[in-house]
Order: C-alpha cells, then sequence, then structure tokens
C-alpha cells in the first residue's frame, strides 16, 4: 500500500490511556490522531528492534561453546521470553 494511503479504523481506548494520548496532544499541540499514529509507529519500530535482538541472542546462544557463555545467553533469552 502506498505510504499517502489512508486506512480508515475504529478503536475504543481505556478512558486512562485516551486520557494520556490528549494530554500528550495537548502537549505536543498535535491532534490526538497524529500522537496515535505516533505512538503506533514508535511501537511497531521497537517491537521490530526487539526481535531483531531475540534472533541476534538466539544465534549467538546456538553458537556459544563454553558452558558458562551458554548458560549466561540462555538466561538472557529466558528474560526475553518471561521478562525479567
Amino acid at each position: 500500500m502506498p505510504a499517502n494511503k489512508t486506512v480508515r479504523r475504529s478503536l475504543s481506548l481505556p478512558i486512562e490511556i485516551a486520557k494520556q494520548v490528549q494530554s500528550i496532544a495537548k502537549r505536543r499541540r498535535l491532534s490526538d490522531n497524529r500522537v496515535l499514529i505516533d505512538l503506533i509507529e514508535d511501537g511497531i519500530a521497537a517491537a521490530k528492534k526487539r526481535e531483531q535482538e531475540f534472533f541476534r541472542l538466539a544465534e549467538q546462544f546456538r553458537s556459544a561453546q563454553d558452558p558458562d557463555e551458554i548458560k549466561r545467553l540462555g538466561d538472557q533469552m529466558g528474560r526475553f521470553v518471561f521478562g525479567e
């Protein structure tokens, strides 16, 4: 889909999230819609970066030979999957 095309979506936000979006919009002098787009874009970029980091870590884990390094990398992967 070309970048200049848009798709209309409807969503419901929890009241606290809606208040935060409105506050950001007011502070930045932007529309709520623009703030939501920025937040979604940032979230997508963060998710992609996290995924890349996980695959980099998994590759290191697969190629590791040292038992201490394997344990350390395994622990890091566990934190990725299950949180800290």
